[in-house]
C-alpha cells in the first residue's frame, strides 16, 4: 500500500526475529491509543511490552465485565488459535480476571486496554480503528450483542504492540476504499467545524488514520547479539528523533568551547561567588573535549587551545588524530542531548551545593585471586 504523500514523522519501532541481518519495512497504518490495563498482559518484561502477532480485536463501545457475555466468543478465539485484543471504554472485574489467567495458563495470548477519548468522540475513534483493521463497532444502540459476536466481525492485524502508555496497531485488514472514504469523511468535517478544538481533535484522528509505521526487525546468530543490535538501532533512532527535534551541533565537545566565550562575558561583569560559580562551569565545558583528546592519547591542553583557537567547524577527529569540519565529518551531537545533560549537570551541581552532601553507592570489594572465601561466602 502506498505511503501518504505529505511528509511528518512516523514512529519506528524495532523488533527481533528469526533473520540474520536487517530488515526494514514499513506499514502505512497506524492507531496508537492508550496502553495496557494490567501489567499481566506483558510479553517482555524487559522492555514491559506486550505483543500479539496476527491477533483478532474485538472492539466494543461499552465496559466488559460479565465474563458470561464473553465466554462465547472466547471458546470461538480458542478454536481459531489466534491472539486477542480487546478496546473497550474498560475490562474489569469477571471478565479482566479470565483474560488475565487464560494469558498465564497458555492458553490464547490476550490483551485489554481502554478505548481513547469520551463520549461521542470515543465511538467516532473506535469506529476509526474498526475500520482500519476490517472489523465492525460491537454496540447494542446497533443491534450487536455481546454474546452473539463472532470472530467474523472482529477486527485483524499483522501486529499489535502495547506498552503502559500506547498500543500501536500494524497492517490492519482494512481495505484501502473504506479507509479513503473514513478519511474524506473526517476532512468534511474539519472544513465544517468552527470551532478549534474540535479541529485539532479531528486532525489528530486523520492522522492515525493516514500515518505508517516503520518496523526494523534485526537478527543475530545468538538471542545477546540481537538484543545488542537491537539496543544500537533504538539508540541511533533516538538520537535522531532528537536531532529533528532541535537540530544538531558540531561533535567532540567544540559546542560546550563555543559556548565558553558567552560564559566569561558574562563573567566580566560579575564577583565573589557568582564569579567563582561561572570559572567552575567554564571548567566543566572544557571537560568532554579533553577527554576525548585523553582517550585518544593526545595531550588535552593542547586539544582545547587549537579547537578554542580554530574557526567555524574545526575540530578534533578522535579516530585519525586530525582536524576536520566536523560537520561534513558527521562528527556531530543532537542540539537537544547537549542542552539537556549540560541542564541536568547543572542541576545535579546546583543541588549538591545546597545540601553540602551526595549518596553514592558503595562498591563491593572483591575478593583476592588465590584467597580463601571466608565461612559462610559461597
Amino acid at each position: 500500500m502506498a505511503p501518504p504523500k505529505r511528509a511528518e514523522a512516523r514512529p519506528i519501532r524495532v523488533s527481533t526475529g528469526l533473520l540474520q541481518g536487517i530488515d526494514p519495512s514499513v506499514s502505512w497504518h497506524l492507531a496508537c491509543i492508550s496502553g495496557f490495563i494490567s501489567p499481566y498482559f506483558v510479553t517482555d518484561p524487559e522492555g514491559m511490552e506486550a505483543a500479539l502477532d496476527e491477533p483478532f480485536l474485538l472492539i466494543h463501545e461499552k465496559k466488559i465485565s460479565n465474563v458470561k457475555d464473553l465466554l462465547p466468543l472466547l471458546e470461538q478465539i480458542v478454536r481459531a488459535g489466534k491472539p486477542l485484543l480487546i478496546i473497550s471504554e474498560d475490562v474489569e472485574a469477571e471478565a479482566l480476571a479470565t483474560l488475565v489467567v487464560n494469558k498465564i495458563r497458555g492458553t490464547f495470548p490476550c490483551a485489554a486496554v481502554k478505548a481513547p477519548g469520551f463520549g461521542d468522540r470515543r465511538k467516532a475513534m473506535l469506529q476509526d480503528i474498526a475500520i482500519l483493521t476490517g472489523g465492525q463497532l460491537i454496540a447494542e444502540e446497533l443491534g450487536i450483542k455481546l454474546e452473539n459476536v463472532t470472530v467474523e466481525q472482529l477486527g485483524k492485524a499483522k501486529r499489535v504492540v502495547i506498552d503502559k502508555d500506547t498500543t500501536t496497531i500494524v497492517g490492519g485488514a482494512g481495505t484501502r476504499s473504506a479507509i479513503d472514504g473514513r478519511c474524506r469523511e473526517i476532512r468534511k468535517q474539519i472544513e465544517e467545524t468552527t470551532s478549534d478544538y474540535d479541529k485539532e481533535k479531528l486532525q489528530e484522528r486523520l492522522a492515525k488514520l493516514t500515518g505508517g509505521v516503520a518496523v526494523i526487525r534485526v537478527g543475530a546468530p545468538s538471542e545477546s547479539e540481537a538484543k545488542k543490535l537491537k539496543e544500537a538501532f533504538e539508540d541511533a533512532i533516538n538520537a535522531t528523533k532528537a536531532a529533528v527535534a532541535e537540530g544538531i551541533l558540531p561533535g567532540a565537545g567544540l559546542s560546550l568551547l563555543r559556548a565558553i566565550d558567552a560564559v566569561e562575558a558574562e563573567e566580566a561583569k560579575c564577583d565573589g561567588d557568582e564569579k567563582t560559580g561561572l570559572r567552575i562551569l567554564k571548567k566543566a565545558l572544557e571537560a568532554p573535549t579533553r577527554q576525548i583528546a585523553e582517550n585518544s592519547a593526545l595531550d588535552g591542553g593542547v586539544v582545547l587551545d587549537r579547537m578554542r583557537s580554530g574557526k567555524g567547524n574545526s575540530g578534533l577527529d578522535a579516530s585519525t588524530g586530525k582536524y576536520v569540519d566536523l560537520i561534513e565529518a558527521g562528527i556531530v551531537d543532537a542540539t537537544k542531548v547537549v542542552r539537556v545533560a549540560l541542564e541536568n549537570a547543572v542541576s545535579v551541581a546546583s543541588t549538591l551545593l545546597l545540601t553540602e552532601a551526595t549518596l553514592t553507592e558503595e562498591r563491593e570489594k572483591k575478593p583476592e585471586r588465590g584467597s580463601a572465601p571466608e565461612f559462610g561466602e559461597s
